[in-house]
C-alpha cells in the first residue's frame, strides 16, 4: 500500500511538472449532489451565493475559486456580447484580458531572465534601453513601482497624432527619448503605481533576450506550463488598429443607454503593463506552478512577494508583479481594469486559498465582498496531507 502511495506521489509531482495540466472542473449545478465532502460543499455555496448576488448588482463575468489544492467552485454569469439581441452565454473557459494583471506574468519574465544570468535586478535600465533619457533607475525600481517616471499614456495622447495607427513599445521609448517629459520624483523615493514601468520591463525581457515579447511568454511560460489559453495580443506590424479584439468575451463600457462594445485602442500596442490574454482555469495553472516552483525555485520565486520598500504606503506595497496589505499578511494580488475588462486575482498563501475573477464589463466587479469571503474562516476546508519527501 505504502508503495502504491510512492508512486502517486511521484506521478503527481512529475506530471505536474512535464505533463498538460488537467484542472479539475465541478458543476455547480449538481455540486451539492455530487461532493462528498460536506465542508467543501458548505464553501462552494458560500461562494455561489456571494458571486450570485454580484450578478443580480450587474458583474458579468466567471469566477474559480480553490483552496488546499483543489477547484471548489468555477461558474460563468452573463454574457460574451452585451450589445446584442440575441446574447452567447460566456463559458467558464472564456479569454479575457487580464488589464494589470498582465503585471505578474511580465514579472515572472523578468524573474525567469535573471535565474539565467541574462539580467540582474539592480542593473541600471539603460544596459538594457540605452535611449532611456533617465538616470539612476534600476529594473527593480521598475518592477516595485518605485521608478518616478511619467505615465506614459498622458504623454501618447499629447503626442501621438494617428489614434488609427497602434503606439507600440518601441514608440514609447522613443517618445520618451524625444520628448523628455518631466518625471514625477527622483528614483527610489516612493511608490508610484504606473503602467510605464511594466511596458519598460517588456522591453527589457526583448532585449534581454533576443526575442519578441509575445514569443517568450508563449515559449518560456504559457507552453511549458499548459496554458493553452493565455496568449499576449500584438499589434506588431500592424499599420492600423484593428477594429476589435480576437476573442469572442468583449469588454463593454456602460452607458446611460445601456452596455457598448469596447473598440479596441491605440495604446493597446504597449505590452508588459497589460493585453495578456487568458481564462480562469490558465489562472489556476500558474497559481498551481507558483506554489510548486515549476518555473524557478522557491528561493527565487519568492522574491516576487517581498515588498518593494520597508516603508508601506497607505498599509499597501509592492513586490514583483503582485500588490500586498499589511493587513492581510501573506496574501498577494492584483487587481486589472482597462478599456472594457476589469479582474481580480488573490493569492492566499496563508491560508492556501486562491480567487480569479475575470470580467468583461466594468460595472460591479468589486473587490470588496471578495475580499470578505477570501477571509472567512467560518467555514475551512482541513489543510491538505502531503506525504513525506
Amino acid at each position: 500500500m505504502l508503495l502504491l502511495l510512492l508512486i502517486v506521489a511521484f506521478t503527481v509531482f512529475f506530471c505536474g511538472r512535464r505533463c498538460k495540466h488537467d484542472v479539475p472542473v465541478i458543476n455547480v449545478d449538481s455540486l451539492f449532489v455530487n461532493l462528498n465532502d460536506e465542508i467543501v460543499a458548505k464553501r462552494a455555496k458560500q461562494a455561489d451565493r456571494l458571486f450570485s448576488d454580484l450578478n443580480q448588482a450587474g458583474m458579468n463575468g466567471v469566477v474559480l475559486y480553490a483552496e488546499q489544492g483543489q477547484v471548489v467552485y468555477e461558474k460563468a454569469f452573463g454574457w460574451r456580447d452585451l450589445s446584442k439581441r440575441q446574447k452567447d452565454s460566456l463559458r467558464v473557459d472564456d479569454v479575457f484580458q487580464l488589464s494589470s494583471d498582465s503585471k505578474m506574468f511580465t514579472a515572472e519574465a523578468v524573474m525567469l531572465l535573471k535565474a539565467e544570468g541574462k539580467l540582474d535586478y539592480d542593473d541600471d535600465v539603460r544596459k538594457y534601453i540605452p535611449e532611456l533619457p533617465y538616470e539612476g533607475i534600476t529594473i527593480r525600481m521598475l518592477l516595485t513601482h518605485r521608478s518616478g517616471l511619467p505615465r506614459y499614456d498622458s504623454m501618447a495622447d499629447e503626442h501621438w497624432p494617428d489614434r488609427k495607427k497602434p503606439f507600440s513599445n518601441e514608440a514609447l521609448i522613443k517618445m520618451l527619448a524625444e520628448k523628455r517629459p518631466e518625471v514625477y520624483g527622483t528614483p527610489d523615493a516612493g511608490y508610484f503605481y504606473n503602467n510605464i514601468n511594466y511596458a519598460l520591463l517588456a522591453s527589457v525581457v526583448e532585449r534581454a533576450s533576443g526575442q519578441h515579447f509575445e514569443d517568450f511568454m508563449r515559449e518560456r511560460i504559457f507552453e511549458p506550463l499548459g496554458m493553452t489559453h493565455s496568449f499576449i495580443y500584438s499589434m506588431r506590424g500592424e499599420t492600423t488598429v484593428p477594429p476589435s479584439l480576437p476573442v469572442e468575451a468583449h469588454g463593454h463600457d456602460l452607458y446611460r443607454k445601456g452596455p457598448e462594445k469596447t473598440p479596441n485602442n491605440y495604446l493597446n500596442g504597449v505590452m508588459g503593463d497589460k493585453i495578456m490574454f487568458s481564462n480562469v482555469e490558465d489562472l489556476w495553472i500558474f497559481n498551481q506552478a507558483l506554489d510548486n516552483h515549476v518555473l524557478l525555485p522557491d528561493s527565487l520565486q519568492a522574491e516576487a512577494f517581498k515588498p518593494g520598500s520597508l516603508a508601506w504606503k497607505n498599509d499597501e506595497n509592492y513586490g514583483f508583479g503582485w500588490r500586498m496589505s499589511k493587513e492581510h499578511p501573506g496574501m498577494y494580488f492584483h487587481y486589472g481594469w482597462w478599456k472594457g475588462y476589469r479582474s481580480a486575482v488573490i493569492r492566499d498563501e496563508s491560508r492556501n486559498r486562491f480567487l480569479a475573477l475575470l470580467c468583461n464589463t466594468t460595472y460591479n466587479c468589486s473587490p470588496d465582498p471578495i475580499w470578505e469571503f477570501m477571509c472567512d474562516t467560518s467555514v475551512q476546508l482541513p489543510e491538505a496531507v502531503l506525504l513525506p519527501e
